[in-house]
């Protein structure tokens, strides 16, 4: 199928990526000149592991093109994707203005008689409706329009592994005849369908999302009364994850969620619900823990060592994830704001997104390569992402290179069995302290 993918941020330029991939012919527009000449000359604004094998070799087999071009991108292309970003405004509500300006782009280029449009962009329940009767208002010649709300279900740093071995694909639409389109699109994937109303679709997106963070959030409370009564998370997630009902994923305690999902869309899900008269008092009460718990951490290095004020202090990890370069509500960067607060010396490591913290954090912080050079006479390093490098860092080096060997472990990386035996103060979430 001849395809066009608005947007080429994560979303929009995995799923172009992997349609081409499949075997469709795909056209990935943006209004990005600057990042549309990069992905021209097979280069990925993003980390994504192999996506920039991928790219290029769809770009070789002339199945993959960019472009800036409206006008180019919507001549002729049988499915159009809308994968533009919906960044949260200031009352938590999702800002719609990229994906209305699609919908006036297509309207304004569209050649064909009849198209498909798929929203994949996180869209409010209800926004699907809106983009066809946007399109419909502004048509310059005679078209029908069928609406798909397609949702995307991609974790960041297996983005692509996702894809390809997907849990469901969710199409909801109106018409039979364009939901077995849209089964052929996705047929060489082979992964399972689920068909709904548009409605729903939408609403499937929210409600998975909001799930995953009540996990979180719930785990990360338990792990805080395990501290006081003195049970170890670990056992506690170990058993109730046993539990078929339950399951194990997401019940990893640590800093809380981050990335450009899960905040964005349980703000997002509160305010909808907000607007229909419905309080939604369990969604904010996962949203409080998440926003106290990396501040939980900050908390216990101040019981350790006392005021933090002119301290060097190391941090590995800024990236909200292993295996992305995405800072977005990291709870890094949380952590990092408070420990400015406090008048901390802060040393920073990591392997992918310094970058991207250099664009938010300019020199208020100090930047290393290496996690050697970072703890280096620190008095206390925070470990705020647990990258493969972190998690097999030998723990006698922290006392070796720090001046006070004072890990605290947001991801609890280490055993505490390792800790007590190099002889370092170790303290994690949900489990006793080694000191």
């Amino acid at each position: 199928m001849k395809i066009t993918v608005a947007g080429t941020g994560y979303v929009g330029l995995v799923t172009g990526v992997a349609l081409a991939e499949i075997g469709h012919n795909v056209t990935c527009f943006d209004i990005d000149t600057e990042k549309i000449a990069q992905l021209s000359e097979g280069n990925t604004p993003i980390y994504e592991p192999g996506l920039d094998e991928i790219l290029r070799t769809n770009q070789r087999s002339k199945r993959l093109f960019f472009t800036s071009n409206p006008e180019l991108s919507y001549k002729g292309p049988e499915i159009v994707i809308i994968a533009v970003g919906t960044p949260e405004k200031e009352d938590g509500s999702a800002n719609l203005s990229y994906v209305q300006s699609v919908a006036e782009h297509i309207a304004k280029y569209i050649t064909k008689n009849e198209i498909i449009i798929v929203t994949k962009s996180t869209v409010p329940v209800g926004t699907n409706r809106k983009v066809k009767k946007w399109i419909e208002e502004d048509l310059t010649q005679p078209c029908q329009i069928h609406i798909v709300s397609n949702p995307e279900f991609l974790r960041e740093g297996s983005a692509l592994h996702d894809t390809f071995n997907g849990d469901r694909i969710v199409i909801g639409c109106e018409n039979e005849e364009v939901a077995l389109k849209m089964e052929e699109l996705y047929a060489p994937l082979n992964v399972p369908i689920v068909h709904t109303d548009i409605e729903s679709a939408e609403m499937i997106k929210y409600a998975s999302n909001a799930f995953l963070a009540t996990k979180i959030s719930f785990i990360n409370e338990i792990a805080n009364i395990c501290e006081k009564v003195g049970a170890n998370i670990e056992d506690v997630s170990k058993g109730i994850g046993m539990d078929e009902r339950i399951g194990p994923k997401f019940l990893q305690a640590g800093l809380g969620y981050g990335g450009s999902c899960f905040p964005k869309d349980t703000k997002a899900l509160v305010q909808l619900a907000g607007d229909l008269q419905h309080r939604f008092q369990l969604l904010e009460s996962v949203i409080n823990v998440n926003n106290k718990q990396p501040l939980l951490l900050l908390q216990k290095a101040k019981n350790q060592i006392g005021n933090l004020e002119r301290k060097k202090v190391a941090v590995l990890g800024l990236a909200f994830k292993p295996n992305t370069d995405d800072i977005r509500e990291s709870a890094a960067l949380i952590l990092i704001k408070s420990l400015l607060e406090q008048g901390a010396d802060i040393h920073v490591y990591d392997p992918i997104a310094l970058k991207s913290a250099k664009k938010v954090l300019g020199d208020l912080v100090s930047y290393y390569e290496t996690i050697d050079e970072t703890i280096l006479h620190a008095e206390v390093t925070f470990i705020a992402t647990e990258w493969e490098d972190v998690l097999n860092y030998p723990l006698r080096k922290y006392k070796e290179y720090m001046k006070y060997p004072n890990v605290i472990d947001g991801r609890n990386c280490y055993s505490l069995e390792m800790a007590k035996k190099e002889k370092i103060t170790y303290i994690s979430v949900g489990r006793k302290i080694i000191v």
